[in-house]
C-alpha cells in the first residue's frame, strides 16, 4: 500500500512538471513540484470538500462544471503557499487544473491500490 502511494506521488510530481511544460503561465521548479504535490494533496483533502459542499447548488446548476473552477482554485491556492510553484492568473489555474486532472486520471488507471 505504501509503495503504491509513493509511486502515485512520484507520478503526480511528473504530472505537475508536464503540465507546466504544456501550459504557459504555469512555472514550476523540481522542488516546487515536490512540495506543491504535497501541499496540493493536503489542500484537496482538507479545504476542497468544504468548498464543494458550500458550492453544491452552483455546481448542481452548472451540471458539475463548476468543479473545474474549484480545482483551479485549489491549484492557485497551492501556488500562493509554495515557492517555485507559480501560476500567473486564475484562467491559467483552471486550464492547468483541467490538464493535471487528466494526468491524475491516467495515473489512477495505471496505479491500482492493493487491498
Amino acid at each position: 500500500m505504501v509503495r503504491g502511494l509513493v509511486l502515485r506521488w512520484i507520478l503526480n510530481i511528473g504530472g505537475i512538471i508536464l503540465t507546466s511544460y504544456v501550459i504557459s503561465g504555469f512555472e514550476v521548479t523540481f522542488l516546487g513540484a515536490v512540495f506543491g504535490s504535497l501541499v496540493l494533496g493536503i489542500v484537496n483533502a482538507v479545504i476542497r470538500p468544504i468548498i464543494v459542499i458550500l458550492t453544491l447548488p452552483l455546481n448542481f446548476l452548472t451540471l458539475g462544471l463548476f468543479t473545474l473552477v474549484i480545482n483551479g482554485f485549489m491549484l492557485w491556492l497551492t501556488s500562493t503557499v509554495v515557492k517555485g510553484f507559480n501560476i500567473h492568473g486564475f484562467t491559467t489555474a483552471i486550464i492547468s487544473a483541467l490538464l493535471f486532472s487528466f494526468f491524475s486520471f491516467i495515473i489512477s488507471l495505471l496505479v491500482k491500490d492493493k487491498k
